[in-house]
């Protein structure tokens, strides 16, 4: 575990540099974790445990949460509410920069989305489950989680209650739900590396409790916690 240690502090401090000669005027957003991660790869039931070892003010925002504000205005309103004076410039920042790139039509269910994530992130110290954080995002710590096929099937067989026929079923049916909606809203692929600080894969020489020792040490050195 050590040695990856050393390699993340590499390339946290490579990254520090590249953003200082890039000239990319990047949204800066308080202490946020995006964790993008496959269906069966077990990663959603990491951002409880981030958060708690991060400590008191972080949250965990799963996608059916997400998902839940999107759909209801009163729920989207009340957390767009508490974001602080302070904090305005940057959710305001955030919402420009995604639409003024996109002359696309979007559903409304999209541009609440956009919306209550761009919210999520100005207030910072949130881990956010998919919906594309890591694009709206930018400066959050990025993280995807990913496993081989076998224990994917193994784990939704698992978890589902399901045959394994099912199971692979519901892994290419998600794959492929997934894929769409992050080509569709932004325009990227979700299964491109370039688009994470560090991808995770788990079930083999990384098993779950180093994978968030992983997330959590990054977090600490990026956001200097």
């Amino acid at each position: 575990m050590r040695r990856f240690f050393e390699l993340i502090e590499k390339n946290l401090l490579l990254s520090k540099i590249s953003k200082k000669t890039s000239g990319n005027n990047l949204p800066k957003i308080k202490p946020v974790i995006t964790i993008s991660r496959e269906f069966g790869s077990s990663g959603s039931i990491f951002a409880e445990k981030i958060a708690k070892k991060l400590g008191r003010k972080w949250k965990a925002y799963h996608s059916e949460i997400v998902d839940k504000i999107a759909k209801n205005a009163n729920l989207e309103k009340k957390i767009i509410n508490k974001i602080d004076e302070s904090d305005s410039p940057i959710f305001n920042q955030i919402i420009g920069d995604f639409f003024g790139k996109r002359n696309v039509n979007l559903s409304s269910y999209s541009k609440h989305l956009v919306k209550v994530v761009s919210a999520i992130g100005a207030r910072g110290h949130a881990i956010i489950v998919g919906r594309g954080g890591n694009f709206l995002l930018p400066n959050s710590l990025k993280v995807r989680i990913i496993t081989d096929m076998e224990q994917r099937i193994k784990t939704v067989m698992k978890f589902r209650q399901v045959s394994k026929s099912t199971a692979i079923s519901m892994i290419e049916a998600s794959d492929k739900k997934r894929a769409e909606f992050t080509k569709q809203l932004f325009s990227h692929s979700n299964k491109n590396a370039y688009n994470y600080d560090i991808v995770i894969k788990t079930g083999g020489l990384i098993d779950s409790d180093d994978a968030i020792e992983l997330i959590v040490y990054m977090a600490k050195k990026k956001f200097k916690l």
